[in-house]
């Protein structure tokens, strides 16, 4: 997806709504009347049934779903520049006459070429098309037409390469082109005929729906106008203020319906835990808890006494502490006489849990049970027994815990840890098992808290933004390939003080790809370093040996654990204080970032070392960052400008509607305004009675008629 923060950048494709105003009668009309925004495409002229089929694979179905395909990117070909002008390696626009008639030429099986030359008075230069014959066919010698595209070569060499042309009468300008994402067989004059048709349908069927005082406070177009301005537009400053209104009307959308959905859960009852002193629970803590970790824990129990189902994020960096903030959530059900059931995305993570918080509970006097897929069907019969008994108050496990045959007798408060592994569905199929439940998520990917609120807007937030003391940020180095005799030597360095190293690979086997393989670098170090037990990790393993490996590099009995990222979540190794990971530039900042976070956990001094910085130099930029900070929040912050927001925040997993045109970075400040104008119409009115389009596009948004129910 292409960014958006600028004046000339892309709008990737969304569904909004609105009415376009601005027609002309040069645009293509539907075939025998005026076109209606759900005519089929087949009423276009030019679209044949083999077209509206490849437009289907758009998502195209109807004139409506055509206005509403945005532009990925535009191209402004109002600056036009002599021939003699053209640069080598820019793409530029030139006003010239074809000078020699199109030439083909069969290069070889598959590959084609057709030449020419054009010229102004300036000078001239050579056109090249590949494989693309009828398009230059169309050409006339000694005819004028406008030629976009990049130059390449130099002095007698100098060619522009598959140009896109347009007929212009003379003395005509150049104009801004919408370019729109295309699939094999249509070409962008396609789907310009399209959205043209489009335009002459929406007059008086896309109604305004943002309130006229926020048009004018924030100094919006109107829809139709803002429609035109995006397909159609004169200047790209007609674009920068169509999406404006557009990045607004998406925020103030979703804000308007998280609200809604938060006000419907506050009319929901909840269970009341009537007792929430934790005095044992804080004595019984190996450590002291940190002020963020008591300040989240308090506003939990709060929030368990308030009459109304918890839905809370808890999110913080990397070795924050948000395990014992689950913990006390386990404890004030138990001592309320419900179940906790902890949900983590791995069974090395649930096994994890278990063992480190059988101790805590059982000196407190609660049971535990941990529950995964991998056990025995004798095993899971006896502990879904118990399960629903009551007999174990806190249970702690995988997905296994969503299974049918899982029920509980009291299932009070609900965990999901690494709350992005799960999808929303799984979420709500653990809550199911009880009745409105307290559900507390947790989260390592710590982003900026008004974004947080924006993105989870439907939970209340608490942020983890204390370390426990002594812990020592890991040192971080970026490393290329003449590097590796030296840090093979650092590992033996390491283990020869007593320290334990993971090394990282992104792939199980070697594959297609260039990069590390876990089951090919395992035998590299074997070889370099014969005399050192190396072990193997990875997701395609069984439980079973998953499990007898973590235990044995757990137990020192293991000097180097290669894995995949299969580690990146939850591992804890203490005495482990190296972290190597190969083909660092292929991993997101913020996965890198959890890798760091296996290490750090002792003592000792801890290094993180990336390979990749010999990758090139978006490679070094992004592996820098790394290295200049330990700071999660502003990682994360780093990984959402370069990954963009789909991929980093992944939001088939947050389950919240996909964001299409808001810059989850470049629009911060227009989503904050966004945010307080949806808080503030609903407390005037929650059901948007005096605002009806705003009422179903909101729902049309959220995909449900019963949000203001």
């Amino acid at each position: 997806m292409e960014r958006n923060g600028s004046t000339g950048d892309a709008l990737p494709r969304k569904r909004p709504s609105g009415r376009a105003a601005r027609t002309s009668k040069s645009l293509p009309q539907a075939r025998g009347r005026a076109p209606a925004l759900y005519d089929s495409l087949s009423s276009i002229d030019g679209i044949g049934p083999k077209k509206e089929a490849l437009l289907e694979r758009l998502g195209l179905r109807v004139l409506r779903d055509a206005l509403e395909l945005y532009p990925r990117s535009y191209e402004d070909r109002t600056h036009i520049v002599p021939v003699a002008g053209l640069r080598e390696g820019e793409r530029a626009c030139v006003r010239a006459v074809v000078g020699t008639t199109p030439v083909l030429h069969r290069i070889r099986k598959g590959m084609e070429l057709t030449k020419f030359t054009i010229f102004d008075e300036t000078g001239a230069i050579g056109v090249t098309y590949f494989n693309n014959r009828y398009y230059a066919a169309q050409l006339r010698e000694g005819e004028e037409y406008l030629f976009c595209g990049v130059v390449q070569g130099q002095g007698r060499a100098r060619q522009l390469v598959s140009p896109a042309y347009e007929k212009k009468a003379p003395g005509e300008g150049g104009s801004i082109v919408p370019i729109y994402p295309l699939t094999a067989g249509l070409t962008q004059r396609d789907l310009m005929r399209v959205t043209d048709a489009a335009l002459h349908a929406v007059a008086g069927e896309y109604p305004e729906f943002l309130p006229g005082y926020l048009l004018a406070e924030y100094r919006l177009p109107a829809l139709q106008e803002a429609l035109v301005a995006i397909h159609r537009p004169k200047t790209m400053e007609e674009v920068a203020a169509a999406r404006r209104r557009m990045v607004f009307e998406e925020l103030f959308l979703l804000c308007c319906g998280l609200q809604r959905m938060k006000e419907n859960r506050r009319d929901e009852s909840g269970l009341v835990f009537a007792n929430t002193d934790l005095t044992a629970f804080w004595e019984a803590l190996p450590f002291p808890p940190t002020g963020a970790q008591r300040r989240a824990i308090q506003e939990i129990a709060a929030d368990c006494v308030g009459g109304r189902p918890m839905n809370r994020l808890v999110q913080g960096d990397v070795g924050s502490g948000k395990t014992a903030i689950a913990a006390a959530l386990c404890v004030l059900a138990a001592q309320n006489g419900w179940q906790a059931a902890l949900m983590a995305p791995t069974e090395i993570l649930a096994a994890q849990h278990e063992q480190s918080l059988r101790p805590l509970f059982a000196a407190l006097g609660f049971s535990c049970v941990l529950l995964t897929g991998s056990m025995g069907a004798a095993e899971k019969r006896s502990k879904h027994a118990a399960i629903a008994a009551g007999e174990t108050p806190i249970v702690i496990g995988t997905h296994a815990l969503i299974q049918k045959d899982v029920e509980f007798c009291r299932l009070g408060a609900v965990i999901a840890d690494e709350q992005h592994r799960f999808g929303v569905g799984q979420r709500a199929m653990l809550r199911q098992k009880g009745k409105r439940p307290h559900t507390l998520v947790m989260s390592a990917t710590p982003i900026p808290r008004t974004l947080a609120l924006i993105l989870y807007g439907d939970l209340d937030v608490s942020v983890l933004d204390e370390l426990p003391p002594g812990r020592q940020p890991v040192e971080t180095y970026a490393v290329g390939e003449r590097m590796r005799p030296r840090i093979y030597r650092f590992i033996e360095k390491q283990l020869l003080d007593g320290g334990q190293v993971y090394v990282v690979c992104p792939l199980v086997e070697e594959g297609e790809l260039p990069l590390k393989s876990a089951e090919q670098h395992i035998e590299t170090l074997r070889e370099v370093l014969p005399h050192r037990r190396i072990a193997l990790l990875h997701g395609k393993m069984k439980q079973a040996e998953k499990d007898a490996v973590m235990s044995d590099f757990a137990a020192g009995k293991v000097d180097i654990l290669v894995a995949t990222t299969v580690i990146e979540v939850g591992v804890n190794v203490p005495n482990a204080n190296l972290m190597v990971v190969e083909d660092g530039d292929r991993f997101g900042l913020s996965q890198l970032h959890q890798l760091r976070g296996r290490v750090g956990r002792g003592r000792r001094q801890s290094y993180c070392i990336f390979f990749g910085k010999d990758k090139g130099e978006k490679a070094r930029e992004r592996l820098k960052i790394l290295c200049d900070t330990n700071d999660g929040f502003e990682i994360a912050r780093a990984d959402l400008v370069q990954r963009g927001p789909g991929d980093f925040f992944g939001q088939r997993q947050h389950g919240l509607p996909a964001l299409h045109v808001a810059d989850l970075t470049a629009d911060l400040a227009l989503m904050q305004s966004a945010r307080e104008e949806a808080e503030r119409l609903l407390v005037k009115q929650p059901g948007l009675e005096s605002y009806p389009e705003l009422r179903e596009r909101v729902g049309r948004m959220f995909q449900s008629t019963e949000i203001f129910n």
